[in-house]
């Protein structure tokens, strides 16, 4: 399941350096997440890195993308190089 940053994003942008897949980017109000370039950091930590540095806690699952860790695991492999 990709993640995603709600409306309560301050726009601090400590979590746009921390993606391993570049997959959070400013937008227009709020930072972003491209759910075709997050894999939740499965592959990299333990556990999504905005999640762990955001400080109010507005990146939450995305429940329009849904995926296994091997889903996951498998898009992370296309970001490799």
């Amino acid at each position: 399941m990709a993640l995603k940053i709600t409306d309560e994003c301050v726009s601090c942008g400590v979590c746009e350096p921390e993606c391993p897949n570049e997959s959070i980017s400013e937008g227009s109000d709020i930072y972003v997440i491209d759910a075709e370039k997050c894999t939740e950091c499965v592959g990299y930590f333990d556990e999504p890195q905005c999640k762990e540095v955001c400080p109010v806690d507005c990146i939450i699952p995305d429940p329009d993308h849904q995926e296994t860790r091997e889903q996951l695991l498998a898009k992370k492999e296309k970001f490799v190089k």
